[in-house]
């Protein structure tokens, strides 16, 4: 084994360090969320990775975002996070996918080749369509819910889908899942009532356009999720039993 997880076997047992080693995981959104998801993983041992984003490292990314720096400005996030994994596990397989995860687009990833499918995405459409395919060919996943505009990690849950509540994104993939005859999914979101931004404030630090306010954000508590995460896709590669 080699030295850089030598203090996760005990924990994770040999047999779970080889899961993981084998193991394949599908992150969609290497965003605030996803990025410390991605971290977390190759830290613990998971060897093959597929990243999926379309954006650019950027400026208001700092505040949250570990693939974010002033050296990574205007950078493709999955290049970024490919780079950072290789840096902490050299012998890791990384492929990096620079689009939105689309009809057009489905067509590039084969879901039964992924161990574990990981939504952090913060579109509906993109969501409902990760979680529609991973469930049609029975691959384990879990969704991130909303992380905006929250300043307590410690209301974080892992969850059914069917067990949620007070979260306004839980409640829309929710209703749209059971309108698709899925009425369980592995979820992580927070039972915190998200905080409302004075309007005024939004319209003149340009944060609302369109008539839709970008959400606010801050470094804890997408980072909780994103561990949060990582720590229930572990424990399920691992068949982890308390």
């Amino acid at each position: 084994m080699s030295n850089r997880f030598k203090r996760s076997e005990p924990l994770f047992k040999k047999e779970g360090m080889e899961k993981l080693k084998r193991a394949h995981v599908i992150i969609f959104g290497i965003g605030g969320v996803g990025g410390y998801v991605c971290e977390a993983l190759a830290r613990s041992g998971v060897y093959h990775f597929s990243l999926v984003d379309n954006d650019v490292v950027s400026e208001s990314n700092i505040n949250r975002q570990i693939i974010a720096t002033y050296n990574t400005i205007g950078l493709d996030k999955v290049e970024v996070m490919k780079d950072r994994i290789l840096s902490i596990n050299p012998d890791a397989e990384v492929k990096a996918y620079k689009l939105f995860y689309l009809p057009e687009t489905a067509s590039q990833f084969d879901f039964s080749n992924y161990d574990y499918v990981i939504d952090c995405v913060d579109t509906v459409s993109a969501k409902i369509a990760i979680i529609l395919e991973a469930k049609k060919h029975n691959v384990k996943v879990i969704s991130a819910m909303g992380a905006g505009n929250k300043m307590k990690p410690e209301m974080l849950e892992v969850s059914d889908i069917s067990k949620t509540s007070v979260d306004p994104l839980a409640k829309v993939i929710r209703v749209e899942l059971r309108k698709r005859g899925i009425n369980h999914l592995k979820v992580i979101y927070s039972k915190e009532k998200p905080i409302e931004i004075d309007e005024e404030y939004l319209l003149e630090h340009e944060l609302k356009k369109s008539g839709r306010p970008t959400p606010s954000s801050n470094a804890f508590v997408p980072s909780s999720m994103g561990l949060l995460i990582a720590k229930e896709v572990i424990s399920d590669l691992i068949d982890y039993q308390e």
